[in-house]
């Protein structure tokens, strides 16, 4: 078995941690393993128009009160609105709260 895999590295505050790409492969598929969970494809939900939960993101390029960029292994994420805050943050996943106008993406 085997899957290609690229080193990434992100930086978080002062700790330098390394990511790996990974793809969705035939033997996930044949495990019936659920996409997200085996590989870095970017998961974006939706919760009306205050909250917007990223998962498996890289690093944060840009933060403000009116605009959040957000970098993923397959492009970037910009999310434009007021008064938006990062509310919880962990190595995979970031919640983004505010009054949300418009989401972009750009792919790499």
């Amino acid at each position: 078995m085997s899957f290609q895999s690229r080193i990434m590295f992100c930086k978080k505050g002062d700790v330098m941690k390394n990511k790996k790409y990974k793809k969705y492969t035939k033997i996930d598929s044949i495990l019936e393993m659920p996409r997200e969970v085996v590989s870095t494809d970017v998961k974006i939900s939706i919760f009306g128009f205050n909250e917007i939960l990223i998962e498996n993101y890289k690093n944060i390029l840009e933060y403000g009160e009116f605009f959040v960029k957000v970098n993923a292994f397959n492009g970037t994420i910009s999310i434009h609105g007021i008064n938006l805050n990062l509310e919880q943050m962990t190595d995979d996943d970031i919640k983004v709260t505010g009054k949300i106008d418009s989401m972009d993406f750009e792919e790499i």
